[in-house]
């Protein structure tokens, strides 16, 4: 699993735990270690595994160590939990000739599970449990706690794992969002009184407000018609962007770029000349699409300058992330057109 913050922070909302999915646009991700702590903590500090069975008792005390990371990463709706965990627990136990009867011995003892991993998921993690009691009466305890405890702290764990899977503490964000969606579409059903033409176009005009327009001009050393064909080749989209790409060449046809974080249509295409199309964004509200148009103009023999007008790119994502046109005005940058140029050698 990759380290928290390493990421290629390129087309994203926040940092993310890996630079291998540079192509899925817009995450949101959530550091759940402090989550982690205090989830952990409540299922297991001060838990009774043994009380009195054999006149054994054995308690959790607490939590004494959680470290590492964990984190949940959420991509058009998808929840992606990452965490490598090393957990520490203390427990206190004890022994009596009877239920009721003088304490023999009384000693404490920790398990440790070094490896807590969204890579093993499904698998019951590797245990350590020691006793600081090595003596006849100390072995009896500690294997008492192997018998019962094992599988107490097993227990929680995978209902931690489970936890992650929902989406940890983004669990909550997301479904308060949902429940605001589901609001604000059953009121947009209401029927309203009809608003005069003047009192319709102010609502446009307001929300138009939420969206803004990225205008680029980047210069290519090749000819129009090359850098026309790179843009609307699958097989070359897939070369310069290590991703996989569904490109139609027909206006009306439909693509799907960036491992399917990108889709739309084309509206216009002039060979060449012109390329004007539909983006959406998975990440994107429901029902947003925006216009993305390059034209390409050769100024001189082997000199192209393409001109992008990409508009109508929403402020927010779903999820309330503010950066989504300096992230994709940056993937524009970054993963295309400075792709291009490396791969195609096509540099001014």
């Amino acid at each position: 699993m990759a380290k928290l913050g390493e990421g290629d922070k390129r087309w994203i909302v926040e940092d993310r735990a890996d630079g291998t999915n540079v192509h899925n646009w817009h995450w949101a991700e959530t550091d759940c270690l402090d989550w982690s702590r205090k989830f952990l903590s409540n299922l297991l500090a001060d838990k009774v595994v043994l009380s009195g069975e054999g006149n054994l008792f054995i308690r959790i005390k607490k939590i004494e160590k959680l470290d590492g990371e964990a984190y949940v990463n959420v991509r058009k709706g998808k929840i992606i939990p990452g965490y490598e965990l090393n957990l520490v627990i203390s427990y206190e136990a004890e022994a009596k000739e009877s239920v009721g009867g003088e304490v023999i011995l009384s000693t404490e003892g920790s398990v440790e599970v070094p490896y807590i991993s969204d890579e093993n998921a499904g698998e019951d993690p590797e245990i350590r449990i020691t006793i600081k009691d090595e003596g006849p009466v100390g072995r009896q305890l500690k294997d008492a706690f192997v018998a019962k405890g094992k599988a107490f702290v097993f227990e929680k764990i995978r209902d931690y794992v489970n936890a992650m899977a929902k989406g940890g503490p983004a669990k909550e964000e997301l479904e308060v969002k949902k429940i605001t969606e589901k609001k604000t579409t059953s009121s947009s059903s209401v029927p309203t009184i009809p608003a005069s033409t003047k009192e319709i176009k102010k609502k446009e005009e307001k929300r138009k407000e939420g969206f803004k327009t990225i205008t680029l001009s980047e210069k290519f050393n090749c000819r129009a018609r090359d850098l026309f064909e790179i843009v609307m080749d699958e097989n070359r989209w897939k070369g310069f962007t290590q991703s996989n790409a569904a490109i139609s060449k027909q206006v009306g046809g439909e693509f799907s770029i960036f491992d399917g974080s990108v889709t739309g249509k084309n509206l216009e295409l002039e060979e060449g000349k012109l390329i004007v199309q539909q983006w959406r964004f998975g990440s994107w509200p429901d029902g947003i699409v925006s216009k993305v148009r390059l034209s390409f103009e050769e100024p001189e023999a082997g000199v192209t300058v393409v001109k992008l007008t990409h508009s109508d790119i929403p402020e927010e994502d779903r999820y309330g992330n503010a950066s989504v046109v300096e992230n994709t005005e940056r993937g524009w940058r970054d993963l295309i057109f400075y792709k291009i140029r490396a791969v195609f050698g096509f540099g001014i």
